[in-house]
């Protein structure tokens, strides 16, 4: 089941694409976390999204958010993806227990072995503001995840 909207936001540790641990809690203690699941590095709806975060995260770092994408590939797919295309914000692997985040969040997809396309706003402190679920071939519609982003402006 998804985390709903008000609830406490799962904590989680995972590596980032340089093998670093980065913690969810240490992020939104000071700030705005928007954590965006997507299916594999590489693939062209996730690509086409992420791109796009990249493309505009200043709008999001302006608002006090820090953004972190998370799907389940080793932190060296992610690595070499990252790279690629010049993400400047944490690709996070929720490699190891297999989706294990992605499953505390509701968005692991068990037959697949991936995460769907959830994106969750977490507000300074932990509780989830805003929620979202799309499958693995639906792209997202950014629009209402920044709606979101500048209601906690401030």
């Amino acid at each position: 089941m998804t985390i709903a909207i008000g609830a406490p936001a799962p904590e989680f540790r995972l590596p980032d694409s340089t093998r670093q641990e980065v913690s969810a809690a240490e992020l939104w203690r000071d700030r705005n976390l928007l954590v965006v699941f997507y299916p594999f590095a590489f693939s062209p709806v996730c690509e086409g999204e992420l791109c796009r975060v990249r493309d505009e995260l200043d709008q999001y770092r302006q608002a006090g958010t820090q953004v972190v994408g998370i799907s389940v590939d080793s932190p060296f797919a992610l690595h070499a993806w990252s790279a690629q295309q010049g993400f400047d914000f944490p690709l996070l692997a929720d490699f190891w227990p297999h989706g294990e985040v992605a499953r505390a969040y509701g968005v692991f997809d068990e037959q697949r072995g991936m995460a769907l396309r959830g994106t969750f706003l977490v507000e300074r402190g932990g509780t989830v503001r805003f929620s979202e679920v799309h499958g693995p071939g639906d792209p997202r519609d950014q629009d209402g995840w920044k709606k979101a982003v500048a209601s906690l402006e401030g």
